[in-house]
């Protein structure tokens, strides 16, 4: 029995790592997003704000670490894992802001498939902005349907996660995927 692979995807301040958080609390193995660490990389090696300076070079770390966790994914026993972000979100911010890049990102993402994508829409009332995250709400909702275009271009059907509580948001995961 393969581990089944479940994304849970959405733009700035959609509540993604709240929802992750409960659902590892809940017991299930879970992959964290990566993009706050690679930021705190390069900003040691020198880098500020690599995502503005440099957006391909961000992009591919991104993409490198990704595939990463779902190569260290096959290798657990558990029969689902969640990732915080998959493969296509990459392309979908690429896309998104009209940065060009090769194709074998797109090659990458559809090498490797995940078996449920979740997507978390914009919200404006829980919406902000940080040292990290600079998109404002229009960009969340662009980047939202950018999110939801990818997937699809990869083949998925993307269940969209209604807004309510992180409790009520995990229920329906859960009970998407046969769960409660």
């Amino acid at each position: 029995m393969s581990t089944k692979k479940i994304v849970i995807a959405g733009g700035p301040s959609t509540g993604k790592t709240s929802v992750v958080n409960g659902i590892e609390k809940a017991g299930f193995k879970c992959f964290h997003e990566i993009s706050r660490e690679i930021t705190l990389q390069a900003r040691e090696e020198g880098i500020e704000q690599l995502f503005l300076t440099d957006p391909l070079l961000f992009s591919q770390r991104i993409l490198e670490g990704r595939r990463s966790q779902f190569k260290d994914s096959e290798s657990l026993t558990d029969p689902l894992v969640f990732f915080d972000r998959g493969l296509p979100d990459v392309v979908a911010y690429l896309d998104c802001f009209g940065t060009a890049y090769p194709k074998t990102f797109s090659e990458i993402c559809a090498a490797h498939k995940y078996d449920a994508i979740f997507l978390l829409p914009p919200w404006k009332e829980i919406h902000t902005s940080d040292n990290e995250r600079f998109e404002n709400f229009e960009e969340a909702l662009q980047i939202h349907d950018a999110l939801e275009e990818a997937y699809k271009s990869f083949g998925y059907s993307v269940i969209e996660v209604p807004k309510v509580s992180v409790e009520e948001r995990i229920a329906f995961i859960l009970d998407q995927l046969n769960l409660k």
